[in-house]
């Protein structure tokens, strides 16, 4: 993330040679911390700290742990971004994010998922084994993204954890359409959307406290992609992502994915369940001033996440030689739609290099580019990527949009490296 030095002081705005003698000490500081020369300092934006120097760990130092710790209770744990080079996301590399505490002492074999609300022709429950035997198995590959994935380049801080860019995966889901679970038990056709209920227990130990219980509209659930799955990357659901059965929505936040679901309600409203109503993946219907109180009736649901993109190769702090060229890859994904442009920087956004994209393999899962880069000579260097979506929206190089809760901050992903 980048972040921003002091604001200058009198003697700075008015004297110009001040103003010289201050950037020349930063960047003499920079790159004495660096081990480098920033070789293209003279583009770097007005106040911008070096990636390398900006992040709560010095990538340069070498001594990252790979997976990091945002909370023990509940347990939320993020990716490093070169743990997300594969296509499919190996489960051990997949970001956690839970409300409440992990349910324990799960028999798969009395799960039941029941279909109710207000909205459904007939009430009914469902045994695991049914939904296995009643309908047709889908796979898809789908993103799964926390909605304050980046949260830690917000200022003012927003409350929550501290994501940096690793809280997104895609990994390849198993499981039944919610849409044929919702036809065979009948919608009416006042429904608006359904919610969702899972056997997380809260962390006050109250066992009739909902922990969080959100959801989507209608027309979301009856997307194709949106399943009730019970395998992840074709084994069972490891427990922590949320065996025996999860609700997966790929492309939107992933708190709409609810684990250990064991309901599912059809509602003729807006669904109002926990973490539905005030902050809470909700952002401003209108730009706001940073630390701004907005109140419930001027926030919006977040539906699909923005597009954004992630540089899994190299890790940053890599070091190379100056007489090759590096080759660079990553992964880039856009909500509900398609990337369709994909750009690196090593000049701080002075010039842009197109890559190469491939195509997702089906809809919402991430697309996968890579490029080659040469590098003019010695010295600390920084590739930004940007990725662009098929209504051209291209993401910023700025931190965009403040929000209460630090949500959709898909500003370009950086990282830092070495030539020598």
């Amino acid at each position: 993330m980048a972040a921003l030095k002091p604001e200058p002081t009198k003697s700075e705005l008015t004297n110009p040679s001040r103003r010289s003698f201050v950037r020349k000490s930063l960047l003499t500081t920079f790159s004495t911390i660096l081990g480098a020369d920033i070789v293209y300092a003279s583009f770097m934006p007005k106040g911008y700290i070096p990636v390398a120097l900006s992040l709560q760990s010095n990538p340069m130092d070498g001594k990252n742990p790979e997976m990091i710790i945002r909370n023990e209770k509940p347990w939320n744990l993020e990716a490093r971004p070169h743990l997300l080079d594969d296509a499919i996301t190996p489960a051990k590399n997949m970001f956690i994010r839970n409300n409440g505490l992990i349910p324990e002492n799960i028999d798969v074999d009395t799960w039941t998922l029941k279909i109710s609300g207000e909205s459904v022709v007939q009430e009914k429950t469902f045994t695991l084994a049914e939904l296995k035997k009643n309908f047709k198995a889908y796979t898809y590959q789908l993103v799964l993204e926390c909605g304050g994935n980046g949260r830690a380049g917000f200022y003012p801080p927003a409350s929550g954890n501290q994501w940096e860019e690793g809280a997104v995966a895609c990994a390849e889901w198993t499981g039944v359409r919610l849409k044929d679970v919702l036809n065979a038990v009948g919608i009416k056709l006042d429904a608006v959307y359904i919610g969702y209920y899972g056997a997380d227990k809260h962390l006050n130990g109250k066992a009739d406290e909902v922990v969080i219980s959100r959801g989507a509209p209608i027309s979301k659930a009856m997307q194709d992609e949106t399943l009730l799955a019970w395998a992840l990357n074709g084994e069972d659901i490891p427990l922590a992502h949320g065996y025996p059965l999860r609700l997966v929505a790929g492309g939107w936040p992933a708190s709409v994915s609810g684990k250990w679901v064991h309901t599912i309600v059809v509602r003729n409203k807006v669904h109002d369940g926990a973490k539905m109503m005030g902050d809470s993946y909700r952002v401003p219907k209108n730009p706001v001033a940073p630390g701004t109180k907005v109140p419930d009736e001027d926030m919006k649901i977040i539906e699909s996440m923005p597009v954004k993109s992630l540089i899994t190769f190299p890790k940053s702090g890599a070091m190379f030689e100056k007489s090759r060229k590096l080759g660079v890859r990553g992964k880039a994904w856009a909500g509900e739609l398609e990337v369709s442009a994909m750009e690196v920087s090593v000049d701080f956004g002075a010039t842009w290099v197109q890559c190469q994209l491939k195509k997702p393999k089906n809809r919402l899962a991430w697309q996968e580019w890579n490029v080659e880069l040469s590098f003019p000579e010695e010295g600390y260097y920084e590739i930004w990527a940007k990725a662009t979506d098929s209504k051209g929206n291209s993401q910023p190089m700025v931190i965009p949009g403040w929000n209460p809760k630090g949500y959709l901050n898909n500003s370009c992903h950086r990282i830092g490296v070495k030539v020598k």
